[in-house]
């Protein structure tokens, strides 16, 4: 057999390694025992990163409750609605970014500085602090390098909403009152939910 057959037969067998690898990993995330539940990373972000086409102004869920709120500059604001903590043991803060400023807005500064995150316009650089047990929190990443968060936050015009979210790892149950911190804000105190 050839150098050039044996390399293209060994690519074939890494390629179809890595593929089933990949279903089985993707299948183990796949939810709980009654079909009830979902994981999160298969059901939230898939559920919240895109918004859909024309839909730019579309609140998050549970829109009508405020649990925290961060005032950015040129009248950006984000308003948190909700933060669950969940069986699989990760904490889900969702909220609304809106333009309150004259200029299209673009979530650059948000990302993380993180150099293998390929996430842009992101909430990446989110944070959550439990300041009593002297514990960061950084947003939850996939196997691909992006975070489960909100991504594609850019050319956000005057007077639009969007919705946001961030999974992080979930403090101890014990903890209850958590900072959330987004760079360039600053941070708001919120309670963790179960």
């Amino acid at each position: 057999m050839s150098t050039r057959r044996t390399t293209k037969a060994a690519r074939g067998a890494v390629a179809m390694a890595s593929a089933v690898g990949l279903a089985l990993v993707v299948a183990g995330c796949g939810g709980g025992g009654d079909g009830g539940e979902r994981a999160p990373e298969a059901g939230k972000p898939a559920a919240h990163s895109a918004t859909p086409a024309g839909d730019a102004t579309s609140p998050a869920a549970d829109a009508d409750k405020v649990i925290g709120e961060l005032k950015g500059p040129d009248g950006v604001v984000v308003t948190l609605h909700s933060a669950v903590r969940d069986a699989g043991g990760f904490v889900t803060v969702e909220g609304t970014v809106t333009n309150h400023g004259t200029r299209a807005f673009n979530a650059i500064d948000w990302r993380s500085s993180e150099t293998e995150i390929k996430s842009r316009s992101s909430v990446s650089g989110a944070t959550l602090v439990d300041k009593a047990g002297k514990k960061r929190y950084l947003v939850l990443r996939d196997t691909n390098g992006e975070c489960l968060c909100t991504t594609g936050l850019s050319g956000l015009l005057p007077g639009q909403s969007r919705p946001v979210f961030a999974q992080f790892p979930a403090p101890p149950a014990k903890v209850t009152e958590v900072d959330f911190q987004l760079p360039t804000m600053p941070p708001a105190t919120i309670r963790i939910t179960d």
